[in-house]
């Protein structure tokens, strides 16, 4: 069995934690970012994800699932379409299977894993803590399907918010 632990890095511009995340879109425009730091135009948002986590915290792994879009407010985006920098991130969870030695923001980012109840403290903004939510959820879904599959070698149910173990 293993402990989950939720991989958080540095913010850039201020006090807290985020995801590595790509924005997807400005929300008032629907358009896609052209490549300054953004989605590159021949990938897809899957690409676009297992890329970011590369780029900005240093690992790779298999997508997991989906966790849904969050819109939030970005600075660095701010402009005379979108005063406000409206965007949208597509969240998945990304099940690591190695951490780089080296990565393109390593000068910049600091990796961090923290159970989810220290994620949650962790956050910067309150869609972080809706994406952290989305993801016990699915992993208590998860949890309980194994136990449906094998009682005997299942962990004992589990309590959203606490740290949760699953089968390897």
């Amino acid at each position: 069995m293993r402990t989950i632990e939720v991989l958080m890095i540095n913010s850039q511009s201020g006090p807290g934690l985020l995801f590595p995340k790509k924005e997807l879109e400005k929300q008032n425009l629907h358009a896609k970012f052209p490549n300054k730091g953004g989605w590159e135009n021949d990938e897809t948002v899957k690409e676009a994800a297992v890329r970011e986590a590369v780029e900005e915290a240093g690992v790779r792994g298999d997508l997991k699932k989906f966790l849904g879009f969050y819109c939030f407010k970005s600075k660095s985006h701010q402009d005379e379409f979108s005063p406000e920098g409206w965007c949208k991130a597509a969240m998945y969870a990304l099940l690591v299977n190695e951490e780089l030695l080296s990565w393109p923001e390593q000068s910049t980012r600091e990796r961090k894993w923290l159970h989810v109840p220290e994620a949650v403290e962790q956050c910067r903004h309150k869609w972080m803590e809706d994406v952290l939510d989305a993801f016990s959820k699915w992993l208590a879904n998860k949890a309980l399907a194994i136990e449906e599959e094998d009682p005997i070698s299942a962990p004992a149910s589990p309590h959203l918010g606490d740290s949760m173990s699953i089968p390897d």
